[in-house]
């Protein structure tokens, strides 16, 4: 029965998706849902942009083992990175009018940034949407008996196939759709797991000790990695397609401003709730410690749930995995499209070309995002690598360019690849400071560097319009 209602849901998003298509008219609609989204869906897309695998698997089973400190990243950062760009990013970039972050870049610094920007940014969603599809797959596998490489499989021909058709109006529909799920089934559950345990008070006496901590104990070794902590989303994620194509599709500036500060209080608030249900989880059920703690949570509901409870749980769980996933594929396939094959084949090809072309991007990525999920299966990994790699290259130039007035396309450039370098160089050694902060040191050394030795002779459009 339970698999019977899962398969149901799948068929009601794909169904979603394939009506959604018909409002796809151009490719502005199928990267920005034509910049008419009202509040309550562009604030759903918003939660719905990380809260999936790492949120539900990945943060409930660092929680458990390194207590509140251990996941600052996600969904503390997440939150955070939401309000800053509400706050600082959003109302100079909306105004730029442009389908793409590669466009901001482009409007910043010219079309050679734009390139750069868009090779660099491309790989990350790589390892993210795999982290999501590793994620669905595992959730399908704890009710059915399919292996790990064939969820991925089945994960991931069900999420192209609503992309492919409705792009981001089906993206915005199904999120509105699957957030409402995410917060009934979180709530039921966790409702259920405090009635067990004789109150909410009972599960956090018997914490664990520690399992409440938010600040760091020790030296400023320890407070600079608690620090990186807080920037691998919080900073590293504003400068990337997923949460920029989001944001950009409301109807208006306010209600684009207005969805940001909504998603990130409640992406704060319910990001919670899985630690406290793997907290009581690991409270009442103690026999249930997994050598996998990220399928502690779905193990716990089948064994101690009711069907009711089931089904809700688990179509929380696929509908948070399935947004996040959606959303990560298309924002790489629009920056190939726009920021790679239009600037060389623009002239040649219609909207229409681009449109098909984008339905392409998105079977591409999800290929190449296949294969890494087949080869790795830690999901926070997955998605902290993904959000380190922009944070090194890409928020020092986008944070200049809007509020630096000397900011040069040859600093951006320096900074990009510089920033990257380090990172990478300085992963190769045993340091007790975590390497994507020397990234990001290096990345603001160079800006800083290049801009004043290489003034841009031509101005872009620097500062806020």
């Amino acid at each position: 029965m339970l698999l019977t209602a899962i398969i149901a849901y799948l068929a009601l998003t794909v169904g979603i998706g394939a009506w959604s298509s018909r409002l796809v008219k151009n490719s502005g609609d199928f990267v920005l849902a034509g910049r008419s989204l009202p509040l309550f869906l562009s604030a759903s897309a918003l939660f719905a942009t990380w809260f999936g695998s790492e949120t539900i698997f990945g943060a409930s089973s660092v929680y458990l083992e390194e207590g509140l400190i251990g996941v600052i990243e996600d969904p503390f950062g997440g939150a955070l990175c939401l309000i800053l760009f509400g706050m600082f990013y959003l109302r100079p970039m909306y105004k730029m009018e442009v389908l793409t972050i590669g466009d901001v870049f482009k409007k910043l610094f010219g079309n050679r940034i734009e390139f750069f920007a868009s090779v660099f940014m491309i790989p990350a969603y790589f390892g993210y949407v795999a982290a999501q599809l590793v994620a669905l797959s595992l959730v399908l596998g704890a009710v059915s008996d399919i292996t790990l490489l064939q969820g991925i499989l089945i994960s991931a021909g069900i999420v192209v196939f609503y992309t492919f058709l409705g792009g981001m109006w089906a993206i915005s529909i199904t999120d509105f759709i699957q957030t409402t799920m995410i917060v009934i089934g979180l709530l039921w559950v966790a409702t259920m797991i405090a009635n067990e345990a004789g109150g909410v008070m009972e599960i956090l006496n018997q914490a664990p000790e520690n399992s409440f901590q938010f600040f760091p104990e020790g030296n400023f070794n320890s407070w600079m990695n608690y620090l990186g902590a807080w920037i691998i989303l919080g900073l590293g994620s504003i400068p990337s397609q997923d949460i920029y194509q989001r944001v950009m599709s409301a109807k208006s500036q306010k209600v684009a401003v207005q969805s940001t500060y909504l998603a990130g209080i409640f992406y704060l608030s319910f990001g919670l709730l899985p630690l406290f249900i793997a907290l009581g989880a690991q409270v009442l059920y103690p026999e249930l410690s997994l050598e996998n703690n990220q399928m502690l949570l779905p193990r716990m509901i089948l064994a101690h749930g009711g069907l009711p409870v089931q089904i809700v749980f688990f179509g929380a769980l696929i509908s948070a995995i399935m947004s996040t996933t959606s959303s990560g594929l298309l924002a790489p396939a629009a920056i190939i499209s726009e920021n790679i094959i239009r600037p060389y084949f623009g002239k040649k090809l219609k909207d229409s070309h681009f449109l098909w072309i984008l339905r392409f991007n998105v079977v591409f990525v999800a290929l190449v995002a296949t294969l890494m999920a087949s080869l790795e299966s830690n999901i926070y990994d997955l998605v902290a690598g993904a959000s380190i790699l922009m944070l090194v290259s890409l928020f020092v130039p986008l944070t200049a360019g809007l509020y630096w007035k000397k900011a040069s396309s040859m600093g951006a450039l320096m900074s990009m690849v510089f920033g990257m370098i380090c990172y990478l160089a300085v992963l190769n050694f045993e340091t007790e400071i975590e390497a994507h902060l020397y990234g990001l040191g290096a990345s603001i050394i160079f800006m800083v560097i290049g801009s004043y030795n290489f003034p841009d002779r031509q101005k872009h459009t620097h500062g806020i319009p």
